[in-house]
């Protein structure tokens, strides 16, 4: 029997329905939110879904209003899901005290320190739970998967490719959190939902995960030169020098001038949905 979903709201957009929900989740033991595009081909075909991650502070909805990519998903016939960046409103201590730790900043991980281990098992929901959930109710080619984000939606796209290459057949980021181990906001989370020990985290760092598991098709990141995370807390450098030292394909795109903002996000939004497309839609 298929999980119960409760559909919040829907909107026609570019011929397909946008689309949002909630439901009970098993792998966060609370209540968990997403969004979906449904393209127009949806309605009389199976079609591939490409799940995007947003980064810290933002819900479900970031992507759906501000990136311009459901034209695109309409345009190559590609279904969109974004899930929240966490769980929210489930009293575990703290979880409102900072805005890159807890609610909005879950990290994708599974969190195995108290009492973030309570909640907090974004990694398992986003790779197993919700595409499990789509599959259950929605037109989708379970053998064409895609995943991309930002910031540190863009660092849990990467380390969901790499940790499961059978699964996703694309990947690309925008301005992602390229070594979470060696930056502030990665060292907070990691120490918190991990526990101290930076063994812990390397399961959660793209550029350990790409030397020890590479993927066979090419990893595109876009990242702008004006972002001011660009240095303290993002790092594309790192992840570039793992790629090559693995002979990873990469292309690691820096664009001048464009900062952190989704106004860069849906700048480069086409080149990301052509990126997939040529991935999915092949056979």
């Amino acid at each position: 029997m298929a999980s119960a979903l409760e559909r919040v709201s829907q909107t026609r957009c570019f011929g397909g329905q946008q689309e949002f929900y909630k439901h009970a989740s098993s792998t966060c033991r609370t209540e968990m939110r997403f969004s979906v595009y449904l393209p127009p081909q949806a309605a009389s075909e199976s079609v591939p879904v490409l799940y995007y991650l947003s980064g810290l502070t933002c819900t479900e909805e970031n992507f759906m209003s501000k990136a311009g990519a459901q034209r695109l998903a309409a345009q190559h016939g590609l279904m969109l899901v974004a899930p929240d960046t966490s769980p929210r409103n489930n009293a575990t201590p703290g979880e409102a005290d900072s805005w890159d730790l807890g609610s909005g900043a879950g990290f994708y991980v599974d969190a195995t320190q108290s009492p973030w281990s309570n909640h907090y098992s974004l990694y398992s929901y986003v790779t197993c739970e919700l595409p499990h959930l789509i599959r259950q109710h929605f037109a989708v080619r379970p053998e064409r998967q895609g995943i991309f984000g930002h910031s540190m939606g863009g660092h849990g796209a990467l380390i969901s490719a790499l940790k499961q290459p059978s699964q996703y057949v694309s990947v690309s980021a925008f301005a992602p959190i390229a070594a979470p181990m060696r930056c502030p906001w990665g060292q907070k989370a990691f120490s918190h939902y991990l526990g101290a020990d930076p063994q812990s985290w390397k399961a959660y760092d793209a550029s350990e995960l790409v030397l020890s598991q590479q993927l066979d098709h090419l990893i595109l990141i876009d990242q702008g030169s004006a972002d001011p995370f660009l240095e303290p807390q993002l790092k594309p450098e790192l992840f570039q020098q793992a790629c090559a030292q693995v002979n990873q394909s990469l292309e690691l795109r820096i664009q001048p001038d464009y900062d952190h903002s989704y106004y860069f996000i849906a700048s480069f939004m086409a080149d990301h949905m052509r990126h997939h497309a040529e991935r999915l839609w092949r056979s």
